[in-house]
This record gives C-alpha cells, sequence and structure tokens, in this order.
C-alpha cells in the first residue's frame, strides 16, 4: 500500500545526499533508513555496523551466495 507523506525540505534535501551516495532512490532510502531504525529500537544492544552486516548476510542468503559451514576438526 503506498501513502503520500509530507516532508521538510531540508530532510529531503539531506536524503537526496545519501540516496545517491547508496545508490537508492529517496524513497528507498527512507525505507531503509526506517528498516535499521526499527531494528536498532528492538535490538539497543547491537551496532550499527553489526545490524548491516546482518542485512547484508540476510541478502546473501536469499541469493544463494553462502555455503554449507562444514566442520575441519572433530568434536571431543
Amino acid at each position: 500500500m503506498a501513502t503520500s507523506v509530507r516532508l521538510d525540505d531540508e530532510f529531503v534535501t539531506h536524503v537526496k545526499v545519501y540516496a545517491e551516495a547508496e545508490s537508492r532512490s529517496v524513497p528507498k532510502q527512507i525505507e531503509y533508513w526506517a528498516k535499521i531504525g526499527q531494528i536498532m529500537i528492538d535490538n539497543p544492544d547491537l551496532s550499527y555496523s553489526f545490524v548491516q552486516e546482518a542485512l547484508l548476510a540476510s541478502e546473501e542468503v536469499k541469493f544463494g551466495m553462502v555455503k554449507r559451514y562444514e566442520r575441519r576438526t572433530k568434536r571431543n
């Protein structure tokens, strides 16, 4: 469901800078920040870099870019 939202011009300009730097559209950049923000609120003990890496890992799994871990040493 698409919803129109009025945003401050200064905020939108700020978003445009980050969107361009990260190759996203303005709406996608706002969605990304909202997603990160929600995760950070739900998990205040996690660092931003950890959350960012977890999101990246999740996408890698979706695209089949991971392989199953195989233990190289024997268990005791």
